[in-house]
């Protein structure tokens, strides 16, 4: 059988590795020894070494992380071999219609048939930092799991044709159903991932195959329309669907050139679209993107389907709650591009799962993270020491997970609470009952102003007050000059952490096309943890267009802190299926859903609401035509009049959820 990775134990000095890493993070060797906590470096044996690796690799940023396990990879599965043997691999597991799917397998050197932990994925599961992403490969073997990492249908060593999504549920469902007949199979298995590796765990839970007992999806979607590839509002979610679409053209680009398919000028053109891929966000009309035509033409379908059609209803697997028998633990981010699905995969579970196990057992855990940031450290904002995965213990927790549901162990897990939450400003954990939180109060907080909400020096207010007559606000909404997106549940670019997350929105809130909505001063803190809804009364000079809606926490120094926001295209007031064009200068009633949010709004704080017409790049500009906006260029923009009524016939509100506790 072949062997992956060196799987000797070795005695290796503690030194020599802090020396391999210092190089990398231009530190000295004592500094690390200092850091990790482990004083002077002496030599150790694999296994305890391995123990000190990992606990230096946790205190680390995790771009610092990755990088690390990309260069030394080989030097700590060097140390840690003592508990693997790997598999076959590339093992080509055929599928239900011949094609076959590149598959390896991890699992221990000793013992019998174990419970599989599977992972798919279509971003090569070559990648060193793969084999850790998904679950820890490394730690789970050494508790007695194989752990099975397969490249999706059409992406690096598999066969066949890449189209996100539509194959995954017969492919995943023919992969377990292979890994059930494996000698070294306890038929007990448990899935795991984040992000499109969540995809792939909800798709085939759908099938129902036989030997599946639990999953762990990690920062995943219930809907593939509502996200990642348009919004709860119906908007095109131009930055991360572009973003990933760019992202997923290297590999076929080089699989058609191996094939002849293929051309260096179309390599040339990557690479300048590689060069400054922000640069594509402000490309028009939408559809026109050669590149993607040609290696990513599933991006032209999600613009060819702008309402929730059958396309987007044969995929969602929340469509499919009642086949999906299985219990499920959740786990997203406050500022994540899929909170909006964990929350609707949990509570749809509960409410319509295909088994009593399924609904009864259910569970939820939100951290105060981004998509790809788990360190709960952003520029602006610092959660705190317990804030991190590493300090959560993210994989202990799915671990004790399977243990219980694939090994049988008696560990407590039933009886957990079935939430778990960070709570920001307290920057805390803390455990619930449920989710909403049973003991919610939803209280509407109206909209006041003079009539001059413009900017956050402007005169509009927040208050549990009703309004009486009360002029409206007024602002031009321009596409050629959008509001640009600071931060939020973004996906972007690859500054993971950076770009995301509890951004200050002052620059935002300078803008003239910005109502800006706050309460007076906290006299104490306020609690606010569940779902968001804002309510707005509007009309438009426009056929169609956009308004958003963002949570604000402004604290005693002026920052601005973004919690979280929405959006909602006018066309989809009343159906995401059936679009309705509006009646320029009509007033029509607007629920936007902005997600949700666990924040302490503490003593000398102020809650603000933002209220604007775009949030550019996240989303894609409306026109303000009425027109099909994926076909349209900048010379078809018309500016749109856009008023917000807040008075006795007309109070619009912001409903938060909250909580008062002793």
């Amino acid at each position: 059988m072949p062997r992956l990775l060196h799987s000797t134990p070795t005695e290796v000095s503690f030194h020599s590795f802090l020396h391999r890493l210092s190089l990398l993070e231009n530190l000295s060797c004592d500094d690390l020894a200092s850091a990790s906590g482990h004083g002077t470096p002496v030599p150790r044996t694999g296994a305890a070494i391995s123990v000190l690796a990992r606990t230096l690799l946790s205190s680390l940023h995790f771009q610092i992380k990755f990088a690390i396990l990309e260069k030394y990879q080989c030097c700590i599965l060097l140390l840690e071999g003592e508990w693997l043997l790997p598999g076959e691999k590339n093992i080509m597991v055929p599928m239900r219609d011949g094609v076959r799917l590149a598959t390896d397998v991890y699992r221990p050197a000793e013992g019998g048939p174990v419970p599989v932990l599977l992972s798919r994925l279509p971003y090569n599961k070559e990648l060193p930092m793969m084999i850790q992403a998904a679950i820890d490969a490394l730690r789970a073997v050494q508790v007695g799991y194989a752990v099975v990492l397969q490249d999706c249908r059409g992406r690096f060593g598999s066969e066949g044709e890449f189209t996100p999504i539509f194959d995954e549920a017969s492919d995943g469902a023919d992969t377990v159903a292979w890994i059930a007949q494996q000698p070294w199979s306890s038929s007990q298995v448990g899935t795991v991932g984040g992000s499109y590796l969540g995809f792939t765990q909800w798709l085939l839970a759908k099938e129902h195959p036989e030997a599946l007992r639990a999953m762990a999806p990690v920062v995943t979607t219930s809907d593939y329309y509502q996200t990642p590839f348009r919004h709860q509002g119906g908007v095109f979610e131009l930055g991360c669907a572009l973003f990933w679409s760019v992202g997923m053209v290297p590999e076929e680009l080089q699989r058609q050139l191996r094939q002849g398919k293929a051309s260096m000028e179309q390599m040339g053109a990557l690479m300048q679209v590689m060069s400054d891929p922000s640069s594509q966000f402000e490309h028009l009309p939408l559809v026109d993107m050669p590149l993607l035509r040609d290696f990513a033409p599933y991006y032209l379908d999600w613009l060819a389907h702008p309402s929730y059609d059958d396309y987007w209803r044969s995929i969602a697997h929340k469509e499919y709650y009642e086949q999906i028998t299985v219990p499920a633990l959740n786990i997203g981010g406050w500022y994540d591009i899929f909170l909006g699905g964990t929350l609707e995969n949990y509570t749809g579970m509960k409410q319509r799962g295909g088994s009593a196990v399924a609904r009864q057992h259910q569970r939820l855990l939100i951290g105060p993270w981004s998509h790809g940031g788990f360190t709960g450290i952003f520029p602006e904002r610092n959660y705190g020491l317990m804030a991190s995965m590493d300090a959560a213990d993210l994989v202990g927790v799915q671990l004790r997970w399977y243990d219980h549901w694939l090994k049988g162990e008696s560990n407590g897990v039933e009886q957990d609470k079935p939430v778990k939450l960070f709570v920001m400003g307290l920057d805390q954990w803390r455990e619930e009952d449920d989710w909403p939180l049973p003991d919610t109060q939803y209280r509407p907080y109206y909209l006041h102003s003079g009539g001059h909400a413009n900017t956050a020096t402007g005169d509009g207010t927040l208050s549990t007050n009703t309004p009486a007559d009360e002029a409206e606000d007024v602002y031009l909404y321009d596409p050629r000059h959008p509001v640009p997106t600071v931060g939020g549940a973004t996906l972007l670019s690859l500054a993971l952490g950076i770009d995301q997350g509890p951004r200050d929105q002052r620059g935002v809130e300078a803008r003239e096309d910005v109502l800006c909505y706050t309460t007076p001063t906290l006299e104490k803190q306020v609690e606010v943890t569940g779902p968001i809804e804002l309510v707005l009364y509007v009309s438009s000079s426009a056929r169609d267009t956009d308004f958003t809606g963002k949570l604000v926490d402004v604290n005693p120094d002026g920052c601005a802190e973004i919690l979280t926001d929405g959006i909602l295209r006018a066309r989809y007031r009343e159906s995401f299926s059936e679009p309705k064009l509006m009646e320029p200068g009509q007033i029509y009633e607007l629920h936007l859903d902005l997600w949700a949010t666990s924040n302490v709004f503490k003593a000398g704080h102020r809650i603000q609401l933002e209220v604007s017409s775009s949030n550019f790049p996240r989303f894609d500009r409306n026109t303000n035509t009425g027109g099909s906006i994926e076909t349209e260029t900048e010379r078809d923009f018309v500016q749109a009049v856009n008023r917000v009524f807040h008075d006795s016939a007309h109070p619009s509100h912001l409903i938060l959820p909250i909580i008062e506790r002793d």
